[in-house]
């Protein structure tokens, strides 16, 4: 762990005047509430054991034939096995506790038609999601159910699962081509609520290009060792509000993305991390990032804790991102805040991070990292209440640092800040363990 050299730092004390003024916009525009369940039910359905393709079309028929504002229901404890699924506006998939939807282990159900889907190829985004939202308004998936990925599952005709080729695709190079589980495309006014999200072959929820989406006390569980299964990946989105729920995965626990167009506006609300590579902004950066609010979170056990890594390649301005009441612990990088996120990228695409605050950030040991790309694009990074234990080693290039009255400790090098007043001592009391599989997800702090 090598620190920077103190003349790489340049540090400034930002007055409390200054601290106080929290930006509105820094956050979910939107009036963002609990969610309920549908007031109408357009068909109810029980599984019946079919054969997948029958029950993927009377699955995709009971979804055309709902009138908007209502609801499919999938009730009784048991299966339904199908191949991929198109939501329609308005209409809402509600899925009792005990029934599981899952995504049939057949590559060739969700190919696009080039014969890529299950392969490892020169090119990816071969595979059709298991759900798809695209140009929806409304709608949404709800309920204790669960969504069934079957990514650890043996693929139709072949001795590996999709998470097998993914490591493969790792090891040998190319590029695997898995399914997504959920992807919303250019659609409005989405909720996603109490349902668990299961073992998806790749990313689990992705937005892409939505406006308005309330994601409230989902779980996402996958293995910490299934390659590519990011948590929610909102991109190019704005009104986002992901509340209350509980996430563990193989990759970025949230990854917030901007590679064709902005992401601003989103709030990540009392949720708790586990397995997975935190909470991340990045690594496509390109079209700018900002008003970005994480409040009261935990993560336990995570790699890089508060993340936004991006380099050269993919490079755009991060700013107006507030982190507060954060507690972290069983982290390699608690901060990881990174612009040569790739060291070898190539290109005039430059990271720029500024107005980035963390308030009220307690976390144990671990590499503290705040690295700017070179002295004309410092990373800006005001710190006031932030404390970890004495173990804990900054590695800071680059950087304009402020401190705010609540004080940072250990002391970053080359940054004079008064004497820090003891760290917040309501962490312990905030860990909470993955809720169990078959109970509903506890009730959250408000």
């Amino acid at each position: 762990m090598n620190e920077a050299l103190p003349s790489r730092l340049c540090a400034t004390i930002l007055p409390l005047l200054m601290l106080a003024a929290v930006p509105a916009s820094a956050q979910d525009r939107r009036v963002v509430q609990e969610p309920g369940l549908p007031d109408r039910v357009c068909t109810s359905l029980a599984p019946d054991g079919q054969d997948w393709p029958r029950e993927m079309r009377r699955l995709q028929s009971a979804i055309d034939h709902c009138a908007p504002g209502g609801a499919v229901r999938l009730t009784g404890a048991g299966r339904f096995v199908s191949g991929p699924l198109r939501m329609k506006s308005g209409v809402t998939l509600w899925l009792d506790r005990g029934a599981v939807l899952t995504a049939v282990p057949d590559p060739r159900a969700y190919d696009r038609g080039q014969g890529l889907c299950g392969t490892i190829a020169a090119k990816g985004n071969g595979c059709l999601p298991f759900l798809s939202f695209t140009g929806t308004r409304g709608g949404g998936i709800v309920g204790e159910g669960m969504i069934d990925g079957a990514g650890g599952a043996k693929l139709a005709g072949l001795d590996e699962s999709w998470w097998q080729r993914a490591r493969r695709a790792q090891r040998e190079g190319g590029k695997q081509n898995n399914p997504r589980l959920i992807e919303a495309t250019d659609a409005r006014d989405l909720v996603f609520y109490r349902v668990t999200l299961h073992d998806a072959p790749n990313f689990h929820l992705v937005l892409d290009g939505v406006r308005g989406a309330t994601i409230w006390g989902i779980r996402i569980d996958t293995p910490a060792d299934a390659r590519n299964t990011d948590g929610v990946d909102p991109g190019a989105s704005q009104d986002v509000t992901i509340a209350h729920s509980f996430i563990r995965t193989g990759d970025d626990d949230i990854a917030i993305k901007a590679g064709h167009g902005p992401t601003r506006y989103v709030s990540i609300l009392d949720d708790h991390f586990y397995s997975g590579h935190g909470v991340s902004i990045g690594s496509e950066t390109n079209a700018g990032v900002s008003d970005i609010l994480v409040r009261d979170v935990t993560l336990d056990g995570t790699t890089s804790g508060l993340r936004i890594k991006s380099d050269a390649s993919r490079g755009g301005l991060v700013t107006r991102v507030r982190y507060e009441g954060v507690c972290l612990r069983d982290n390699q990088r608690p901060i990881d805040f990174d612009t040569r996120y790739d060291a070898g990228a190539i290109g005039m695409a430059i990271p720029v991070y500024r107005d980035i605050t963390l308030h009220d950030v307690s976390g144990a040991g671990g590499t503290l990292v705040l690295r700017g790309h070179d002295p004309a694009h410092p990373m800006q990074v005001t710190l006031d209440g932030v404390h970890f234990d004495r173990s804990a080693r900054w590695q800071i290039d680059n950087a304009l640092l402020s401190a705010g009255p609540g004080g940072v400790s250990p002391v970053p090098p080359g940054l004079t800040v008064p004497p820090a007043p003891a760290a917040p001592g309501d962490c312990a009391a905030r860990w909470m363990p993955f809720p169990d599989g078959d109970s509903p997800a506890p009730a959250t702090r408000d």
